[in-house]
């Protein structure tokens, strides 16, 4: 059987995830061994495992597909820069939301890196994580979905 390019890049995106999910764990490791101690039960362990899995492949098929419209390697690489160094900054990950100038605010509550740090923030420190950890994955959702499909159109483009 042949393998086709969009096995190719559903192994790219699974390849993505994995290392993705190895270098959170790496980086558990770390904050446990300087100090980090969370609250966490069994089952929100699970949902911490389940949400950084959907955010790390919604985020992977965005990637694939920013890379597949770009036209050179170099922009294929720096297509993804907003979403790794922007949006993560500009969510309550680092300082709460309250604490940003109005407009900022209003972009911070509304964008999936805030819902995300918001609802594993919670599981992990052991209080009620209310409709953060709904609305992450929806967002996850709808990026994996307009990534997915937007790759696969980008990828017929390219044959055709």
């Amino acid at each position: 059987m042949p393998i086709t390019r969009g096995a190719v890049l559903t192994g790219h995106v699974g390849a993505n995830v994995l290392r993705t999910l190895v270098t959170t764990a790496v980086v558990s490791a770390v904050a446990l061994l300087v100090g980090f101690r969370p609250h966490a039960s069994g089952q929100a362990w699970l949902a911490v495992f389940g949400i950084l899995t959907a955010f790390s492949f919604a985020l992977a098929w965005l990637a694939a597909a920013l890379g597949l419209v770009a036209n050179t390697v170099a922009g294929a690489n720096s297509s993804t820069l907003p979403i790794q160094f922007l949006l993560p900054f500009l969510s309550s990950a680092f300082v709460p939301a309250s604490s940003m100038p109005p407009g900022v605010r209003w972009f911070t509550a509304h964008q999936p890196f805030t819902q995300v740090a918001e609802s594993l923030r919670a599981l992990l420190s052991g209080t009620s994580v209310g409709s953060a950890a709904c609305v992450a994955l929806a967002w996850c959702t709808v990026i994996t979905l307009v990534g997915y499909v937007w790759a696969q159109a980008a990828l017929r483009r390219a044959a055709g």
